[in-house]
């Protein structure tokens, strides 16, 4: 028989996974940390890495939906994303422009 895997992602990583953005800011309005971390990545590092890896998979051109509401509910653009890098890492590593410039931005008001 077929063994059941077991989903390791919280809600808000999973809306993150899935790009349901009105559900992670339903999340986020519910009180869900900005800065929950979940298998060792926060979840603005997951967004970055979820929007870059998409769009590319994709052929399209990159989106922040999910980098902005995680910022606009107060994400740490300066936390720790995973692997020893910070979100901004993620997103130079990917060329994600857009989201190097919403993260620097955010970055300097914190």
């Amino acid at each position: 028989m077929f063994e059941e895997v077991q989903n390791l992602w919280t809600p808000a990583h999973q809306a993150v996974e899935n790009g349901e953005s009105d559900e992670l800011a339903r999340l986020l309005d519910s009180g869900v940390d900005p800065d929950e971390i979940c298998c060792g990545m926060a979840l603005l590092a997951h967004a970055v890495d979820y929007e870059a890896d998409t769009a590319i998979q994709a052929g399209r051109e990159m989106g922040v939906t999910l980098v902005a509401i995680l910022l606009a509910y107060g994400a740490d653009p300066r936390i720790e994303g995973g692997r020893g890098k910070s979100p901004l890492e993620f997103a130079d590593d990917y060329q994600h422009a857009m989201a190097e410039r919403l993260l620097l931005r955010f970055s300097r008001s914190a």
